[in-house]
């Protein structure tokens, strides 16, 4: 490849990635005021979080192209908190909730969200999608003088939906035609010059709130810091930490996933604490990383930190400068951008997977997707995804343990045990033994198992003290080294002594 070539190539990759970075841009205003609107703060406070948060990430982040804001869950959370106790309270929680961030990724915690089975990724993504075509539906509706809600009718309802339709119309097939420049934001353009050159009547963004102001101040909260404000704020500080990393860093999985990379988990779960200790001195409400508008970014051609730079620093200079003419935008044109951006995020291939998947993964995805939707809360809708996946695994490992009897060459018994020996399959294990009817000495092969827990220890106990009672030795053989530093480790509770054998290595349990 010739430097010019290369030279284009990184002309045009530029180009592109500023160019989604503004797309992203317009498509955080709406997003920032409703969810200031659903917090009970002002949206100068969303527009700000989002500003701050995604600046901060697209620095220190962990996930080149992953786009961080203000949410909806963590709006969802604060609710009760701002209503209860004020905003300044709030922004305490958030820097609280940024300090936890960082310490569980300076403990390289985020790491865990491997421990997520993949049918709770389908669900999480799933109701995600719902969540977001849900939540432009609130566009379709209109408030009377009288504050009365109604949805659209007539020419308005037409009107909106035949702009929105064009959106989506747009974003589908210009990619197919051309690639110069990202469809979403040729959409958006599009439509707004249709809808201002000809005048025509319909909601645009300054309808929602105006998103003219200042630069963010350094603002400390003006609460008493004593140990009562922390128990205020403390839970709502947790619950804001866990939900936001969960978000971000399933987000990340499925950046990965479209861009076929990697990020770094435990780096983003930092960078996602210092974006929120920041935030909240600065009158910020939190927030975490948006999955609807990382695959905007993505989509359009946004892979590398300069569009998530390009993307919160526009939203700035359309809060000091361009408010006037954003508030032009239509809102048609938006809702029409995360319609697409819902179908787009929607798993469609795991409908198809539904005849070839276990039962237990079907349950899994719909319970977290409904779990979702309903209570948008995701930590909860993710940990009782986790929840419902492990006690399956449970279950099936619970009855897949065997101890199969022989008689060696010696005359005494041998069990050779197959299976996973844990809480769950202690009952099966000791189902398995002849105590009564088996010779004096008895071999428990674990060549083919393992011990992994305190539960199993208890129950290796109980078996060697029923022997014990009726007189018969029990010998442990095939133990792994790790095994061995378990009962070790368990030495107040069973007494093992260790030897070298000519065949083998054997522990034996010494019966009192």
């Amino acid at each position: 490849m010739t430097f010019i070539t290369r030279l284009k190539d990184t002309q045009q990759n530029a180009k592109n990635e500023i160019l989604s970075g503004l797309t992203v841009a317009l498509a955080l205003v709406p997003e920032a005021v409703a969810f200031s609107l659903i917090a009970g703060v002002s949206p100068l406070v969303g527009l700000y979080s989002a500003f701050i948060i995604g600046l901060v990430t697209a620095i220190l982040g962990g996930r080149p192209g992953m786009i961080s804001g203000a949410t909806g869950a963590i709006a969802v959370v604060i609710v009760s908190l701002v209503i209860q106790h004020g905003v300044e309270y709030l922004f305490a929680a958030v820097v609280l909730m940024g300090i936890i961030q960082m310490a569980i990724g300076f403990l390289k915690l985020g790491k865990f969200i491997r421990l997520v089975p993949h049918a709770v990724m389908f669900g999480f993504v799933n109701g995600l999608a719902i969540v977001i075509f849900m939540a432009q539906l609130s566009q379709f509706k209109t408030v009377s003088a009288a504050g009365v809600t109604s949805w659209l009718s007539g020419i308005p309802l037409w009107t909106m939906l035949g702009f929105v339709v064009l959106t989506m119309l747009i974003i589908h097939f210009l990619p197919k035609l051309t690639k110069a420049i990202p469809a979403p934001l040729t959409a958006i353009l599009v439509v707004s010059t249709i809808i201002i050159i000809f005048n025509i009547p319909t909601k645009t963004v300054g309808d929602i709130a105006s998103i003219s102001g200042g630069l963010p101040e350094f603002h400390l909260p003006k609460i008493p810091f004593n140990f009562e404000t922390l128990k205020i704020i403390f839970p709502y500080s947790l619950i804001m930490a866990m939900v936001g990393l969960i978000e971000s860093l399933l987000t990340l999985t499925v950046i990965d996933e479209m861009t076929e990379t990697r990020g770094r988990g435990n780096k983003e779960s930092v960078a996602q604490g210092v974006a929120n200790f920041v935030c909240g001195f600065f009158g910020g409400m939190g927030g975490c990383a948006m999955i609807g508008q990382s695959i905007i970014n993505v989509s359009s051609g946004g892979r590398r930190r300069l569009s998530t730079l390009v993307a919160p620093i526009t939203l700035l200079l359309f809060i000091l400068f361009g408010s006037s003419l954003i508030e032009k935008v239509p809102m048609a044109a938006l809702v029409g951008l995360m319609f697409m951006v819902s179908i787009g995020t929607f798993e469609w291939a795991s409908l198809r997977m539904f005849r070839n998947m276990p039962l237990t993964d079907v349950v899994v995805m719909v319970t977290v997707a409904l779990v979702t939707v309903i209570f948008h809360n995701l930590a909860v809708a993710v940990l009782i995804g986790i929840i419902i996946s492990s006690l399956a695994f449970a279950w099936d490992h619970a009855t897949n343990i065997h101890a199969r009897p022989r008689i060696n060459k010696d005359g005494n018994k041998v069990y050779d045990v197959d299976g996973p020996l844990f809480f769950a399959s202690i009952s099966t294990f000791q189902d398995r033994f002849d105590i009564h009817n088996d010779p004096d000495t008895v071999i428990i092969d674990f060549k083919k198992s393992k011990v992994l827990d305190h539960s199993a220890i208890e129950s290796l106990n109980k078996l060697t003290e029923r022997y014990a009672k009726v007189g018969k030795k029990v010998h442990l053989r095939h133990l792994s080294e790790d095994c061995r530093n378990l009962l070790d480790n368990a030495s107040a509770i069973i007494e093992v002594n260790y030897w070298e054998d000519p065949k083998y290595k054997m522990v034996s349990n010494k019966l009192a």
